[in-house]
């Protein structure tokens, strides 16, 4: 079972935020090791669009074991996170600066981001801002130029789901959405994800965890699939720090193409690719792990 601390933190604009944090851990004992002066860098992670920290729930203890501090964050309006009041602050400016904020409560100076879609855009988007923060990011199928096809399935059901009867019936719910991406998935998985994605509520029905407003951006179109900003931001990261890019084969946002224009528009980029998943890699796949492991055992 992960071992982890919860962390309560206020953004600059008052909002409760959580997080959790991940101890680093010996690997031949499991047992926590010291995190300060001297330690590794430490693994921020951040999770996609109608997901929370518990994504990462079997990836982080496999980063703590490589004696590295994680931390998994709730992005305002998920998870244990409040929602905000102002469904115009779900965008990925607010978010790199609840980030920033913190890495500030913690006294973080740098980390290693891993940011899982919409975390990979909150990434490139610090990294526009202060690129001081980040040692060195792996994007999870993302990038500055995607898929319209992949934007649109998301946007068919972000938002969309009303309270549902049973844990069956969540899984079956996450099945339907997701099984293009996810074709060999096991209805013990499914129901893992479900526990992660829903909650119960008082009435004993079932809802996901997040507010449906985050949605609002890409249901509009306020999310557009390239932006001159977003590319900037991007060749800004993968230029200037060590960037792994990890892609579903399958992936419906980081289709081939866009994968190309990355790799072409920043030579120096890391590639891997995780076959017959789409979007996005629990980076739990050995394609994926064997490639993060190799990454950060690069990084100091």
């Amino acid at each position: 079972m992960s071992i982890y601390t919860p962390i309560s933190y206020t953004s600059s604009d008052g909002l409760a935020l959580y997080a959790r944090d991940y101890p680093p851990t010996s690997a031949a004992t499991g047992a926590a090791t010291d995190a300060g002066a001297g330690a590794r860098l430490p693994v921020i992670c951040i999770h996609g669009l109608t997901r929370n920290s518990a994504d990462f729930d079997e990836l982080a203890p496999i980063l703590s074991a490589m004696g590295r501090r994680v931390i998994a964050v709730d992005v305002r309006g998920r998870g244990h996170s409040a929602h905000d009041p102002n469904p115009d602050n779900y965008n990925p400016n607010v978010y790199a600066a609840d980030v920033a904020r913190l890495m500030e409560h913690l006294g973080l100076g740098r980390a290693i981001f891993v940011g899982t879609s919409m975390g990979g855009l909150i990434t490139m988007t610090l990294a526009a801002r202060r690129l001081d923060l980040i040692a060195a990011a792996v994007l999870n199928d993302v990038g500055p130029v995607l898929s319209v096809r992949g934007l649109q399935r998301i946007a068919g059901y972000a938002g969309r789901c009303n309270a549902l009867a049973s844990w069956d019936d969540a899984a079956a719910y996450l099945r339907d959405i997701n099984a293009c991406a996810f074709p060999a998935n096991s209805d013990e998985e499914w129901g893992k994800w479900a526990r992660r994605a829903f909650e119960q509520k008082d009435d004993g029905q079932l809802a996901l965890r997040y507010d449906p407003n985050i949605a609002q951006a890409i249901q509009t179109g306020k999310l557009r699939p390239t932006s001159l900003a977003a590319r900037m931001a991007f060749r800004r990261l993968a230029r200037r720090r060590p960037t792994l890019l990890v892609r579903g084969a399958l992936s419906d946002l980081v289709e081939q193409e866009q994968a190309d224009w990355m790799r072409k528009a920043a030579p120096e980029l890391h590639y891997a690719e995780v076959p017959n998943v789409g979007h996005a890699p629990m980076l739990t796949e050995p394609e994926a792990l064997e490639a993060i492991r190799a990454f950060l055992s690069k990084l100091p």
